[in-house]
């Protein structure tokens, strides 16, 4: 196995989001590929952060929240409410 300079794993990190999101350029892309190719520790990170991204996306799909949570959270973050999914 080869290891890699910590610089160069967090340069690989830095464009995990639109590898996965498959927003690189070829080029990038088949560099990201080779190093994960070789780099255990890029490759839990990657699987990791895939992972995660499919368990929030599937969650969401099947989550309601509750209208009192809803409110808490919009005036938490300051936002209004427009879809007011609360109303019965």
């Amino acid at each position: 196995m080869m290891h890699h300079k910590h610089t160069h794993c967090q340069e690989i990190l830095e464009h995990l989001n639109d590898y996965i999101d498959g927003n690189l350029g070829s080029a990038l892309c088949e560099h990201l590929e080779s190093h994960l190719e070789t780099c255990t520790n890029c490759q839990v990170v990657h699987s990791t952060l895939k992972k995660t991204i499919e368990l929030c996306q599937n969650d969401a799909k099947l989550t309601t929240l509750p209208p009192d949570a809803r409110r808490r959270l919009f005036a938490s973050l300051g936002l209004e409410d427009d879809v007011n999914q609360d109303r019965e």
